[in-house]
């Protein structure tokens, strides 16, 4: 297998001039961030954990009425520390150490909100298609030994944390179902969002373990904004995003596993579309990484078995509601990226682009009524 690219901007740096590559990232990124100065106990963290750490902050112009609305949120992908054929406990220990290095490291980075990938706290094995023993790693949202983990690390470092994991909800006849829970920095678990919209292409039948989820579009006010998650494949659908947009959403975080062969394209565009369509911060956080499964499987488009679903990509990066972005993470590495967003850019950008103002939610609305009817006709006009 040939070597995995590391960084789309390494290879821009190597390329092009250092006078050019300035516009280059101004046509690429935008205007709007620049370089964030982080700590050098935290740089060195990085170093001897062996994880990328970047930063940057994402401003609003200065008002006369409203003081800024400053709030550093991380990101965090990361590969599974242990093979899928190691004991599931040893795998989740495995994990939890390894977040808790760099959770230390965003800590002194100031982060005040935290989000980690999908389904962080084991391998991504949805795809398989087989039960056991992947089930296995399914917890209560409520005060599973995950959420426990997160509970304590919140309170230690007064930071909220989203936390996305493969939910057992006993109350419900233990059904599982894909949900990321949202704990507050007092340590308190807030809620917890379900994942709107269950992939059924190439290896990702995913409905094989969990169907689509019944919590809607929440927004959660926190002490530091009001955040919301779209899970992984709602980033596909611009209406899912939208109704976090409706509900008040200042930052919307998308907790995603996915891979080159299958999105990457689609990657840097659709997070960043969503930011300037809702005229919210977006968050785009995907895993990174290899992950080989004992047997082999097969996928919906035709390939021969295989052990693994390919590379995921990670790249994660922020998105600004003026259509800015920051740079990606690595594509092969672990890393940590620190943002500091001005949320008076929301507020700034509504009034520019009047993008709420203008909306028709009224004739959408009908639209959608109309269609979601069983007696629906299109309207086309024929001659």
């Amino acid at each position: 297998m040939a070597e995995e690219t590391e960084n789309i901007d390494n290879i821009l740096k190597e390329h092009i001039p250092a006078e050019k590559l300035k516009e280059v990232n101004r046509i690429l990124y935008g205007g709007a961030f620049s370089p964030l100065d982080l700590p050098g106990e935290a740089t060195k963290l990085a170093s001897e954990h062996d994880f990328e750490l970047q930063g940057y902050a994402i401003g609003a112009k200065p008002e006369q009425r409203r003081q800024p609305k400053t709030v550093r949120i991380g990101v965090i992908q990361n590969k599974i520390v242990l093979p899928t054929t190691a004991p599931i406990k040893d795998q989740v220990a495995s994990l939890h150490n390894r977040i808790s290095e760099i959770v230390e490291a965003a800590a002194l980075c100031g982060v005040n909100i935290i989000c980690f990938q999908e389904a962080w706290n084991m391998p991504f094995a949805f795809c398989t298609r087989q039960k056991h023993p992947w089930t296995e790693f399914a917890e209560s949202a409520e005060d599973g030994p995950t959420t426990k983990f997160c509970q304590e690390l919140a309170k230690r470092y007064n930071m909220v944390i989203i936390s996305s994991i493969l939910e057992r909800d006993a109350v419900h006849s233990e059904t599982l179902w894909n949900t990321s829970v949202v704990i507050s920095n007092s340590g308190a678990v807030m809620g917890k969002s379900r994942k709107n919209h269950i992939p059924r292409v190439g290896d990702f039948n995913e409905s094989t373990y969990y169907m689509e989820g019944n919590t809607g579009h929440q927004v959660f006010e926190t002490q530091f904004g009001r955040v919301a998650i779209n899970i992984c494949f709602g980033r596909h659908h611009p209406l899912n995003w939208l109704a976090y947009g409706l509900n008040g959403a200042e930052i919307v975080f998308n907790p995603s596993a996915t891979v080159g062969s299958l999105s990457e394209p689609l990657w840097p565009i659709e997070a960043r579309n969503a930011a300037i369509a809702n005229s919210y911060f977006t968050a785009a956080i995907n895993r990174v990484g290899t992950e080989s499964f004992p047997d082999e499987f097969t996928s919906g488009d035709g390939k021969k078995a295989h052990h693994d679903f390919g590379h995921f990509y990670g790249s994660s990066y922020i998105a600004a509601p003026d259509g800015s972005r920051t740079p990606g993470l690595s594509r092969t590495r672990d890393g940590l990226l620190v943002t500091e967003l001005d949320l008076n850019l929301c507020r700034q950008v509504r009034d520019r682009w009047c993008l709420q103002m203008t909306g028709r939610y009224d004739m959408y609305g009908e639209v959608l009524t109309q269609a979601a009817a069983r007696d629906f006709k299109p309207n086309i006009i024929k001659e």
